[in-house]
């Protein structure tokens, strides 16, 4: 027969508190470069499908291709909004917390106009294109509509920034939530370069 020993005991006098551990400033850097690497693995796939279904059947032989003129504008938004996000960012890095916040809010009208823009886009597109006419207007309004999609997630990173109390770095929270929105707001823009070159500009070449 076994016998039964009571776990030993520590007093609460003599039980020593753990070391803390030492904060990682980068940590949130690197989670966000993993999330974009995701991210851009997914756009990838999703390019991929639009050449397959897109471009084996000579379609812009017989169709008119996407309109440049909106896409280009709204290129030159997002553009213009990662410039203002940049500068905002330098500010931040200097002290100047209250430009780093006139700089966010540059963004995210930024960002709004653009979206509004989009759906404008959609409205013309739809009378010649639906996600139901065939494949490729459904690979189409995937890839447009993800792109979408994450340009809300940006704002919604931004807007989370924008009222945060302080940007600088401290003892107590050494991270850089600027820089990380920064990032991903960047490769948002970088996608859509993507998007334009491939979905409006390639079927006029």
């Amino acid at each position: 027969m076994s016998t039964f020993v009571a776990p030993s005991v520590v007093p609460p006098e003599t039980r020593r508190p753990l070391p803390a551990l030492p904060f990682e400033a980068d940590r949130g850097k690197h989670a966000m470069l993993l999330v974009i690497a995701t991210e851009a693995f997914l756009f990838i796939s999703l390019f991929f499908s639009y050449f397959y279904l897109a471009q084996n059947k000579g379609r812009w032989q017989h169709n008119e291709p996407p309109k440049l003129m909106l896409a280009l504008i709204m290129l030159v938004v997002l553009f213009a909004s990662s410039v203002v996000l940049h500068w905002g960012e330098k500010q931040v890095k200097n002290g100047n917390s209250a430009s780093g916040r006139i700089a966010l809010i540059g963004t995210l009208l930024l960002g709004i106009a653009f979206f509004i823009i989009q759906i404008y886009e959609y409205m013309d597109h739809w009378h010649s294109l639906t996600p139901f006419t065939n494949s490729y207007g459904s690979i189409f309004y995937a890839i447009t509509s993800f792109h979408a999609l994450h340009l809300i997630v940006g704002l919604l990173i931004l807007a989370y920034v924008l009222v945060l109390p302080h940007y600088r770095p401290t003892d107590e929270s050494p991270y850089l939530p600027y820089k990380v929105a920064s990032m991903y707001w960047h490769f948002v823009d970088l996608i859509w370069f993507f998007i334009v070159g491939i979905l409006y500009i390639g079927p006029h070449l």
